[in-house]
């Protein structure tokens, strides 16, 4: 009657515990998926084609009793991948080599007028070198006469003084004598002796000769023509002359007045505010128009009314016949705080000839950073600027050069601004600076220093198109007139009416500037629309397909990994020796309870990979749960 009832438990209190067992192993189940991983790349790539969204995929796992259809969806699967990344290696490649768009704009606005260069074509005979130019005419007189047999009309008389003045050793005349003007044969007349009747004036060409220090290599600065061979041999001796002046302002003799009859804008009258001076060496006196920065001339109505006038002279008196060719002025159009290249840009004016320049303004504006090679302000540019302007490629071509002419050859070419600490090249100081310079000029060129490499494009620039028209200026019937009035106004007695003045008219031929743009053709934006593109049409996917990509790839890296671990640690301990226990009745206890283990103090650490249920298996457990229950 005392005895405790043992053995069956209520069936109540068995469904309870049954029920708390099968959430224990289900929250066990969950914490383990936090870690569980795939057994092998076949279980891998068979739930990635199973549930990805890319089409084609499950075609792999559905035909798996198919070889020959597992085959071919193999084959085309990565077949259009292949195309699929073809095609994003050529978007790529197009984005990285950063095309851009030109945009063309037209803009209505007042316009800023141009600073305008003119140049008088008329090296002077300055009172401070009008000695030397003296004694460089005699000797190019006896050396034209000496080639030639022409007596060149000189313009002063008084050779018995030079001719009779005692000349140093370091003479002008020394000098010449080392550099002279000479003629040599042509190529295909070379053999032929010099009094051969066959040989005429006409077969030779002319040059001189310039050598080095040491008279060790020498060349012949040859010319096909014998008026550009004077030219450059005259030239070349004047610009000695003039490299011997210590102060260049001793050049400055500007004569505004006897140059320029007549100066309007807009029709107002131009005064000194509205111009400055500087000498060129070859063109003579230069007056840049509306290069203040503080007041500029602005345009608000096309045409030749509302632009810049001007009544220059262009009789030669007191000039350089052998630099100054020709007859006229010398006018250029360029943006203010650049230089006035009058090679470059200018062009010449007539005498006699009203000259109308019509101007159209265009900016550009490019990119820069990796779409165009071009430089903000050029200080990326390894050229140091020697103007005291604003960077163009004009300036740093001709900055390069000069400071490869003072590195290479000792002294500055008088042409360009001065470097720091240098000196213009004189042959009293710098015997074979000429030979130097026309061997620097030669490798300039052919771009052996590198200026044109080095020196780019600026980013912003205003260009001005130019386009002329000329008609006779005065007219037959008008010009007794207008020559007294001038000759009245300006106290100049015109002795060639034909030749003595000229008009130039500037104007904006419209009110409209043309601006050039460039912006990217293809940003990270349109980078990623294309890449969506192609996705799309091969395999009709989002983005979240390109995460279940990404997903197997690192899937597929992990297994990698967790394989090779395993095969690392299984290998050393097939290669680790046995060693015995350190105590009998431990081992013979552990034994008892692992006797599969042969060394009871070592681990072998591996990854639980559960495998994943089939689809099949989802199914609820309850009822063969409670089955087994009931028949325990």
């Amino acid at each position: 009657g005392g005895s405790v009832k043992t053995g069956k438990m209520p069936e109540g209190e068995k469904t309870r515990q049954c029920k708390q067992e099968e959430e224990h192993r289900q929250k066990e189940e969950e914490r383990e998926g936090l870690i569980e991983f795939y057994g092998s790349y076949q279980e891998l790539f068979q739930f990635f084609c199973s549930n990805t969204t890319i089409h084609g995929a499950i075609r792999l796992v559905c035909s798996k009793k198919n070889k020959m259809k597992t085959a071919f969806w193999s084959v085309l699967f990565f077949l259009t991948f292949g195309l699929m990344y073809w095609q994003f290696g050529i978007l790529y490649r197009e984005y990285f080599s950063y095309p851009v768009n030109l945009n063309l704009n037209l803009n209505s606005d007042r316009l800023t007028f141009p600073a305008v260069t003119l140049c008088t074509l008329n090296p002077y005979r300055y009172s401070a070198i009008r000695k030397k130019l003296d004694e460089l005419d005699q000797i190019t007189h006896q050396t034209l006469l000496d080639l030639y047999d022409y007596n060149m009309s000189l313009a002063r008389s008084d050779w018995s003084t030079l001719s009779t003045r005692k000349r140093s050793s370091r003479s002008l005349l020394h000098h010449v004598q080392r550099h002279p003007l000479r003629r040599q044969k042509r190529d295909n007349l070379v053999n032929l002796p010099e009094n051969s009747p066959s040989v005429d004036k006409n077969d030779w060409k002319i040059g001189f000769v310039l050598c080095s220090e040491n008279n060790k290599d020498c060349f012949h600065q040859a010319y096909s023509s014998g008026v550009d061979a004077v030219r450059e041999w005259y030239s070349f001796h004047y610009i000695n002359i003039l490299a011997q002046m210590p102060d260049a302002k001793a050049l400055d003799e500007s004569d505004f007045e006897n140059f320029i009859y007549a100066c309007r804008f807009n029709e107002a009258t131009c005064d000194k505010a509205n111009y400055t001076h500087f000498h060129h060496p070859l063109y003579g006196n230069c007056y840049t128009f509306n290069d203040n920065s503080s007041s500029l001339w602005t345009s608000s109505l096309p045409g030749i009314n509302n632009g810049l006038s001007l009544v220059v002279r262009t009789e030669q008196n007191d000039f350089i016949p052998l630099l100054s060719t020709v007859t006229g002025a010398r006018v250029m159009v360029h943006d203010q705080n650049e230089p006035a290249f009058m090679d470059d840009g200018g062009f010449n004016v007539r005498p006699g000839i009203e000259t109308s320049i019509s101007m159209r303004k265009e900016m550009t504006v490019r990119l820069g950073g990796s779409y165009s090679d071009c430089t903000e302000d050029g200080s990326d540019v390894p050229v140091q600027n020697l103007y005291s302007s604003r960077y163009t490629e004009q300036v740093c071509i001709r900055s390069c050069f000069q400071l490869n002419m003072v590195e290479r050859c000792g002294c500055a070419y008088y042409f360009y601004p001065l470097p720091a600490g240098a000196e213009y090249c004189d042959y009293t100081k710098h015997v074979a600076w000429g030979y130097c310079y026309y061997k620097l000029l030669a490798e300039f060129k052919a771009d052996v220093l590198g200026c044109f490499h080095k020196c780019r494009k600026p980013c912003k620039m205003t260009e001005y198109q130019l386009s002329a028209g000329y008609s006779r200026w005065p007219s037959a019937i008008s010009e007794d007139w207008v020559f007294y009035m001038l000759s009245q106004q300006n106290k100049y007695n015109i002795t060639s009416k034909r030749n003595g003045v000229a008009k130039v008219n500037i104007f904006f031929e419209e009110w409209n500037y043309k601006t050039n743009g460039e912006s990217p053709a293809f940003t990270v934006v349109t980078l990623l629309s294309q890449l969506g593109n192609q996705w799309s049409l091969w395999f009709g996917s989002s983005v979240l397909s390109v995460m279940e990509l990404a997903e197997l790839i690192l899937d597929f890296i992990a297994i990698t990994f967790i394989l090779a671990l395993r095969w690392f640690r299984s290998r050393r301990q097939h290669l680790s020796p046995p060693q015995p226990p350190p105590n009998s009745h431990d081992n013979t206890a552990f034994q008892d309870e692992a006797p599969g283990l042969s060394a009871p103090h070592r681990f072998t650490v591996e990854a639980v990979v559960t495998m994943l249920p089939s689809y099949n298996s989802l199914e609820p457990r309850g009822p063969s749960r409670d089955g087994e229950v009931g028949r325990e």
